[in-house]
């Protein structure tokens, strides 16, 4: 899988623009889940970015199936006005759930949005993807599925399923020359999606740099870091503490989280209004932002390799340290000598001798 994403992208800023539309396409191999994940975005809120509350802005027209209210043919208007050039406005496209295969299918089709109506034959994911995608501002793939294609593109499936960069190419720019925007998460992180969302539309308006992405095209500032970074339990493991079951508060490395190596920030961030994330609640990290997944981090629930290794040499000087810090932690417990002479310290408290 090709993830250079060119020398080109350090200065290039597209035309500010004072509306925009957001085509949303779900009809990908998905559940929908990432549009419902979004609902619980604060930092923005879809709200706030749809109702025109943030300053600075183009004014938003967000066209989402889960999230509509319009249907049938009238919510299609805008996919096919995008699709005529008769959109008044340039569009960003969202795409969520992974792209199924066409291709390897000799008569049917896998994912379809929308019938023709010159021939009453269902549109597929893939056609909608072909017409669009090329004229585009921008380009953002919302969720595991639609990034690196997710659980349906695990080795075996019948579908050929895979993330949009890998059907669209990894290379690919928009007509405004953006790459694609990757944004993981199974589903998606809310906040994670609605400031990226927001970062683009304040560059579309003139009013940011080039979006910073890293070699799997997420953005960088918010997948720079693994989830051992900001998660709670890491103290635990740098002093050999690890959790033998499920449900304790300890490390989790030994019964199967990979979060020493997986980009995400979801510990850090929480999962609404900084609650929740998978560690911080008890679950181990599966690593559903990473490119590899879910084929290499499978069975879940298995220690990954040399996690047996990390964890029994971290023992030998984890143990030690602790001890040494337990001492350390208990002399600072108390106040200095000379703030009363005259006085045994012990645990905190003054004792006159």
């Amino acid at each position: 899988m090709a993830r250079a994403i060119g020398k080109d992208l350090q200065a290039h800023r597209p035309p500010a623009v004072k509306e925009v539309d957001i085509l949303w396409i779900t009809a990908g191999l998905s559940c929908d889940g990432d549009s419902v994940s979004i609902t619980n975005a604060s930092l923005p809120s879809i709200e706030d970015v749809v109702l025109g509350a943030i300053p600075g802005l183009p004014k938003v027209n967000l066209h989402n199936p889960v999230l509509a209210v319009a249907v049938g043919d009238e919510f299609m208007k805008p996919f096919w006005d995008a699709h005529e050039g008769r959109l008044a406005n340039p569009f960003v496209l969202v795409v969520e759930g992974s792209i199924p295969n066409e291709k390897i299918k000799s008569e049917g089709y896998w994912a379809a949005y929308g019938c023709d109506p010159d021939t009453g034959q269902p549109i597929t994911t893939c056609e909608w993807i072909d017409r669009l995608a090329p004229k585009a501002t921008a380009v953002v793939a919302a969720g595991t599925c639609a990034t690196y294609g997710g659980i349906h593109a695990m080795s075996g499936n019948p579908t050929g399923a895979m993330g949009l960069a890998d059907y669209l190419g990894w290379g690919f720019k928009t007509k405004a020359g953006l790459p694609i925007v990757n944004v993981p998460g199974c589903p998606v992180q809310p906040d994670n999606f609605m400031e990226t969302l927001l970062y683009l539309l304040y560059q579309l308006a003139g009013l940011a740099p080039m979006i910073p992405l890293d070699e799997a095209l997420r953005p960088r500032w918010l997948f720079e870091r693994t989830v051992h970074d900001g998660c709670d339990r890491a103290g635990y493991y740098e002093t050999g503490i690890f959790a033998d079951r499920y449900g304790s508060d300890k490390c989790l490395v030994k019964i199967g989280c990979w979060g020493p190596v997986v980009n995400c920030n979801v510990p850090k961030r929480g999962w609404m209004d900084g609650l929740g994330g998978c560690p911080n609640v008890g679950g181990i990290c599966i690593g559903c932002t990473m490119p590899g997944f879910p084929d290499k981090f499978m069975p879940f629930m298995d220690p990954p390799p040399g996690s047996r290794l990390s964890s029994s040499s971290v023992k030998v000087y984890g143990k030690p340290i602790a001890a040494l810090r337990r001492i350390t932690q208990r002399r600072l417990n108390q106040e200095p000598r000379w703030r009363h002479p005259g006085t045994r310290l012990e645990s905190g408290y003054q004792t006159k001798q």
